[in-house]
């Protein structure tokens, strides 16, 4: 008997479902489970195939050494970006966005608003991939153009929906990027190979009630318009 495929309705849910994983259970990740995972990714659309965009994956020994290196690195001075994650300046609608995001985080974490110290810490927490098992260094070409980009966002939000398929959380550490060049040279990686983000990689904490938070999404008639359909009075 042939299984059936899976319905809108399913990967809706999955969608729906998947949030940002900031606390983690101490259970250790297999290997294949993480094999499967990329190769899942890997299938998402590439213009050209070029496929771009490479996944180190760290646990163990390698990972916590690679935590002390970056949280080190983030205790001094950020170092130039090496790409642009938000436009500058951040419209206002937009950085209302971003501050209700941050507003919640922090609210789950029971850190006030005035509390620097406490936010700061939440922050340095990126640096140690919020105590996941696992952590995967997303690097690109440096000589890939901007559409390559898309591609590997593609690739990366395949990857974490496979993630939670399989039953694991995950969270984009778009913060490394920060320090892209301490984590390159942490790794030893190629000089063609660009920092774009981490991504930590576990099992969620269901009792954290960090994991709790959710942000709000725009709604459908705020980001897409149709044309062409019957009864609809002209924009």
């Amino acid at each position: 008997m042939s299984q059936s495929s899976p319905s809108l309705a399913d990967l809706a849910a999955l969608l729906e479902r998947r949030r940002s994983c900031r606390a983690f259970l101490e259970r250790p990740v297999p290997r294949a489970d993480l094999e499967r995972i990329l190769t899942a990714a890997r299938q998402a659309p590439s213009g050209a195939n070029l496929q771009p965009g490479r996944f180190h994956v760290l646990a163990g020994a390698p990972l916590a050494g690679f935590c002390d290196a970056m949280a080190a690195a983030a205790e001094g001075p950020a170092e130039p970006p090496e790409y642009g994650y938000f436009p500058q300046p951040l419209p206002p609608e937009l950085k209302a966005r971003q501050r209700a995001a941050g507003y919640a985080l922090y609210a789950a974490l029971g850190i006030d608003r005035r509390d620097l110290a406490g936010r700061r810490a939440q922050f340095a927490a990126n640096y140690r991939f919020f105590g996941a098992p696992v952590a995967i260094v997303v690097t690109i070409r440096r000589d890939m153009g901007a559409g390559c980009y898309m591609d590997l966002g593609m690739a990366l939000m395949a990857l974490m929906l496979a993630a939670e398929a399989a039953g694991y959380g995950t969270c984009g550490i778009g913060a490394l990027a920060q320090y892209g060049r301490a984590a390159h040279r942490a790794l030893a990686l190629p000089e063609e190979e660009l920092v774009v983000c981490g991504i930590a990689l576990g099992h969620p904490d269901p009792e954290a009630p960090v994991n709790r938070v959710r942000t709000e999404r725009a709604p459908l008639g705020g980001y897409a318009s149709f044309r062409g359909w019957p009864g609809e009075v002209p924009e």
